[in-house]
């Protein structure tokens, strides 16, 4: 018997203020729809976030995805020019360059692509 198969996986982020979740996910370039009445969508690309509140900063469980994308250099750029908080994207071992983002409720939005050349250490 074939194993049933995963078609996709959406990731949900725990957050404390879902207006404020659906604005800073709007600057990181995702579009954002109402779910429930207790939930929303962040949609960029082939990737959908559910951003479910809890209603209380301390619960917010601090989940983390990671984005391979085209350009981590790019997407990083978009985000500082969004005034986002950004760490790198610095070249690792394996020949990627990687960054990370926290979106206020301490989810960590992990991204990276290839080292192109005029990056590498």
């Amino acid at each position: 018997m074939e194993p049933v198969r995963i078609a996709h996986v959406d990731p949900i982020f725990a957050v404390a203020d879902l207006d404020r979740s659906r604005d800073h996910y709007q600057k990181m370039g995702f579009s954002t729809s109402e779910g429930s009445a207790a939930d929303a969508f962040a949609r960029r690309g082939d990737l959908t976030i559910r951003l479910a509140p809890t209603g209380d900063s301390a619960v917010a469980s601090g989940a983390s995805i990671y984005l391979h994308v085209d350009d981590a250099d790019e997407l990083a750029r978009s985000w500082r020019l969004a005034g986002l908080e950004i760490v790198g994207p610095d070249t690792t071992e394996r020949g990627q360059r990687e960054g990370s983002h926290r979106d206020p409720d301490r989810n960590l939005v992990r991204f990276g692509s290839p080292a192109r050349a005029a990056h590498q250490v």
